[in-house]
């Protein structure tokens, strides 16, 4: 379902869509005043024919992730979670957190998701000392000369210098992945007979490594909740609801211990019944989870239950999995605890969000009266240019929405047609084509394409880094594409912390402790972070890629395949012959070349 201007406002599913649809705007309808706000919205229904029930689920969950409409159940600022990877694919595996899981098998392991990244960052500081695991970018050959820092505070068994071998690192590392799945029980049994087997054949420094890392994993376990004598495994899940969000707990029970817990916030919740939630969050979170167990424990009855548990057994490899709402006994007390804690959870966001909400409505209020706008400026753009003496010159584009980032419509330019340190000319090139992808979106909606939603709407405000000349620049470009009564434009120098604004010569004089000055320095200096770091991405690249291309040999082809191969140049340059020459594309006169230019 869609709004006049091509937004997505509702996806939804139906074995009978005709029935579905009329249930809308059926006048006997007892609808919700969500739904019939909805409706009162609608403009235009596409439908798309699957074949089965379950391609129809997956699709649906795809058209929700990527169009995220604002009267579907959501998650929250649905951001990348971040996952913990486990590079298996490698000879030998680091251990990284990334905000992109494949979506196909690539080889690695992935656990996750998780809501904070302060704690994936601290239960990896924990795991490191229990399974000291590679960090640096070196090549491991075994036969280096030196370990490095690392390896003297027992935070790494150093490969590098043959103090393992790949078949032991890459057991240690698959214990690691065992014991973050709550398999600790085998791993225990077996470093109990190496080390007694390490003792015996008087190895003792083997032995108490051994001891030490058997010692570290027991006293992690002993702090996990025994919850059940059986070997299982199971996701607790329960929720509280309250107006237009919800917040949902899980609890992660494996080998019959509880092993760690998530919360995730539901929007778009309001009128929205118990069941749908639950529904609606069980399809999300599972296929973003990178494990689903033999059974999941709920609250209440799932909506298209046979389905969902047909498309579980799928992600789990055929093997059954039970969607079980207890009634009585250890179960039920497990769902009650958790409903519990997200009714904590949930109170204590809402506080925080509803005193941000008040800083961020005082601050627009003030912006609005500042610079006497006749609405509030909910969306916000900045714009940045980033260089270096005029090289690899780079220009952002940060986005707020009533106050708070809208990172998905965050946008990065390369300059294409300045030369040399112009920040006007690289400001007007940016501007432009960021009104230029408007025009054009407003011509893709008229044929009925799909738009790029990020330059598809108009700013209220325009804001530029620097003074009264990027004002100059950003007021013309406004005029050229007829749009100088509809969007308000100012620049805010870095400075002296100074706005100038269309009309006057002299910046705005700012109360002391502005909400206003504030959120505009923090929008400001979001946008430049953002050129910044783009920027000096650019800048490594092209100093990486003038790097090879000076060598003899060398081409864009062999480059590419080389840091595809190796992944950095200091590991280009670390390489031996030998290894330079399993690079794909790679000839043996290139690889003398390499060796003798870096």
């Amino acid at each position: 379902m869609k709004a006049s201007d091509g937004e997505v406002l509702y996806v939804g599913k139906a074995i009978n869509l005709r029935s579905r649809v009329r249930s809308y705007f059926h006048a006997s309808a007892n609808n919700s005043a969500r739904t019939r706000e909805l409706v009162r919205k609608i403009a235009d229904i596409d439908w798309i024919i699957q074949k089965t029930e379950l391609e129809s689920l997956l699709l649906e969950y795809n058209l929700i992730n990527r169009h995220k409409p604002r009267y579907n159940v959501r998650w929250k600022d649905d951001k990348r979670y971040p996952y913990i990877k486990v590079h298996w694919g490698d000879p030998y595996p680091k251990v990284t957190v990334t905000r992109r899981r494949a979506e196909r098998e690539d080889g690695h392991r992935y656990f996750g998701p998780y809501t904070s990244m302060w704690a994936v960052h601290q239960s990896l500081d924990v795991l490191r000392k229990v399974f000291p695991y590679l960090t640096c970018d070196r090549v491991i050959t075994g036969k280096d000369t030196r370990a490095c820092l690392y390896w003297d505070i027992k935070l790494c068994i150093a490969p590098c210098i043959g103090a393992c071998n790949q078949e032991e690192y890459r057991g240690m590392i698959g214990d690691l992945g065992q014991f973050m799945q709550g398999r600790t029980e085998p791993i225990i049994r077996r470093l109990q007979d190496d080390m007694q087997a390490a003792s015996a054949e008087q190895r003792y420094e083997k032995a108490a490594s051994l001891r030490d890392q058997l010692l570290a994993i027991e006293s992690i376990v002993e702090k996990q909740q025994v919850i059940s004598p059986k070997d299982i495994d199971v996701d607790v899940i329960a929720f509280a609801h309250e107006a237009n969000d919800a917040c949902v707990q899980v609890f992660f029970i494996r080998s019959g211990k509880l092993i760690g817990r998530e919360y995730f916030v539901l929007e778009g919740t309001a009128d929205e019944d118990n069941e749908g939630i639950l529904t609606a969050f069980v399809k999300h979170f599972y296929h973003k989870a990178t494990f689903v167990p033999q059974e999941v424990l709920l609250p209440g009855a799932l909506a298209e239950a046979e389905i969902i548990k047909e498309w579980l057994r799928d992600r789990r490899g055929g093997r059954k999995v039970a969607l079980t709402v207890p009634r009585r006994g250890a179960k039920r007390n497990l769902v009650r605890m958790a409903a519990e804690n997200a009714s904590e959870i949930l109170s204590a966001i809402r506080t925080q969000w509803q005193s941000d909400t008040l800083k961020q409505e005082a601050a627009l209020t003030e912006l609005q009266a500042v610079l006497s706008l006749p609405e509030s400026p909910n969306r916000i753009e900045c714009f940045d240019i980033s260089n270096t003496q005029g090289t690899a010159a780079t220009g952002s584009m940060a986005v707020f929405h009533q106050g708070t980032p809208e990172k998905s419509h965050y946008r990065c330019f390369n300059i294409r047609t300045v030369a040399g340190p112009d920040d006007y000319a690289c400001m007007r090139e940016i501007l432009m084509r960021r009104f230029g992808r408007w025009k054009q979106s407003r011509e893709q909606h008229d044929a009925g394409t799909k738009r790029n939603e990020a330059f598809a709407r108009l700013p209220d405000l325009l804001l530029v880094d620097g003074g009264k000349g990027q004002l100059g620049v950003a007021q013309e470009v406004l005029r050229q594409f007829e749009l100088s009564g509809a969007v308000a434009v100012a620049a805010l120098a870095k400075q002296n912390e100074d706005l100038f604004v269309p009309g006057q010569s002299e910046p705005v004089v700012w109360p002391k402790r502005s909400p206003a000055l504030f959120l505009a320095q923090r929008i400001r200096d979001e946008a430049h972070r953002f050129a910044l770091s783009h920027h000096r991405q650019r800048r490594s690249k092209s100093g990486i890629a003038s790097q090879l291309d000076s060598v003899p040999g060398i081409g864009p082809a062999r480059r590419k395949a080389l840091l595809r191969h190796f992944g950095s140049l200091e590991r280009v340059r670390a390489a031996s012959l030998a290894e330079l020459l399993e690079a794909d594309k790679m000839t043996r006169r290139a690889a003398h070349s390499i060796k003798e230019v870096l």
